[in-house]
């Protein structure tokens, strides 16, 4: 079954580009991973269809803010490494994402 990844930064621009290199690393190494960019601000609008959240170093800040509802939809949630995100390494962001998803940790 298809994981859902949600990545948001600010205005969803630079995790958009990020979430391209994803899915070209995806379709690469044959991983069933679908990635999507919002902008913050859209954020509780897809915590029902996603199984992993991750958001932009630069917006670290936020986790916190979102940690309980992440909680309550029962979605993993993470910040994506600076090194990966500053790259655009989307073989990275796929490795991260695996790492959340299978781990029982957030």
């Amino acid at each position: 079954m298809t994981k859902k990844v949600l990545l948001v930064c600010g205005a969803g621009a630079s995790s958009g580009f990020m979430a391209a290199a994803a899915r070209k690393a995806t379709k690469k190494l044959n991983i069933d991973i679908e990635f999507k960019a919002k902008s913050e601000s859209e954020i509780g609008e897809h915590l029902n269809s996603i199984d992993l959240l991750l958001i932009a170093p630069h917006l670290k800040y936020m986790i916190d803010d979102v940690k309980g509802a992440c909680e309550e939809a029962g979605v993993k949630y993470g910040i994506i490494p600076q090194r990966v995100y500053g790259s655009l390494d989307g073989q990275g962001l796929v490795k991260v994402a695996e790492e959340h998803l299978q781990g029982g940790d957030q």
